[in-house]
């Protein structure tokens, strides 16, 4: 089952179109990258689905139900996470939790329980410090927990690893990766390498259109191997190859890198290797990553 289904959504401000007739669809239980550079959409998007911004054109249904602009009642279903969530820094991490459980209308067993539960998940069960003392990171892990509190279908996190430090990445994205045993998580973001250790699909935004969209291995698989790397004995191997099959990037003396290279041209690498009698200590076709598909969909 589709936990968020978006079909030929659009929005503009003024004479700019902002998103442009996207669709996709979020299954339960994975985690899903929306990826695109700073301006791309991804925020309006995240909002329309909050609704929070009305779409101009298009539907957005959450767990069924189609989402109406200044109404929250799909968000029910709906864990937020902003790029910097806000807190009272005057409180402890358990007394801010347990108010917003107040607030959300749990009852006090039901709060206390889940609290302590969220607080071991994100690692925060020894913070009993007040918040405004908090790393970005610990904030991240609070705003993770707070999101989670009403046990929600969907979680939204709005690049979520930003600005933090590599350890602190590694931190949220290892919540994330837990938290869909429980609930999907669908998160925004422009640093591929979060992306590509996570997710199992993804929705590249490129000028507030979906210009690729799919399983992430499958999207790899459709677009074929990324190069073609030759590891040769002796420089004067690598020079003497280089000269008679063009367009190879010079790694090193003896290692040729060669781009967009298809599984075809491995018939004729290897004619020229044995007709010349060159030597190799390695040939290896390249993985395509998420990095070499962005660089792809935007033309650059």
């Amino acid at each position: 089952m589709n936990i968020l289904e978006l079909s030929h959504v659009s929005k503009s401000f003024g004479s700019k179109m902002v998103v442009d007739d996207i669709s996709f669809a979020v299954q339960e239980g994975s985690v899903f990258g929306f990826i695109g550079q700073n301006g791309a959409g991804k925020t309006t998007t995240m909002k329309m689905i909050l609704g929070l911004l009305q779409p101009d054109r298009g539907e957005i249904f959450v767990n069924g139900e189609k989402v109406s602009f200044g109404q929250n009642q799909t968000n029910q279903y709906i864990g937020y996470l902003p790029d910097v969530p806000e807190f009272y820094g005057f409180m402890t991490p358990k007394e801010y939790l347990f108010l917003c459980g107040e607030i959300t209308g749990l009852d006090k067993t039901s709060i206390c329980h889940r609290v302590d539960e969220l607080l071991e998940m994100v690692g925060l069960t020894e913070a009993d410090k007040r918040i405004q003392g908090f790393s970005r990171g610990m904030k991240q892990r609070l705003g993770i927990a707070q999101a989670l509190l009403h046990s929600p279908k969907l979680l939204i996190c709005d690049e979520p690893t930003s600005a933090l430090d590599p350890v602190g990445r590694k931190e949220i994205l290892d919540i994330l990766s837990n938290v869909k045993k429980e609930t999907t998580v669908v998160f925004s973001t422009h640093i591929l390498s979060d992306v590509e250790r996570i997710c199992e699909k993804i929705a590249f935004l490129h000028n507030g259109e979906i210009a690729l969209s799919g399983g992430l291995e499958e999207i790899k698989s459709i677009r074929g191997g990324s190069g073609l790397e030759l590891e040769f004995c002796k420089p004067e191997d690598a020079l003497q190859f280089a000269q008679m099959y063009s367009g190879a990037h010079c790694l090193n003396q003896v290692r040729l890198r060669y781009d967009k290279k298809k599984k075809d041209d491995v018939l004729e690498i290897m004619k020229i290797l044995t007709e010349h009698n060159i030597p190799i200590q390695r040939m290896e076709m390249l993985e395509p990553n998420l990095e070499d598909l962005f660089m792809e969909v935007v033309g650059k």
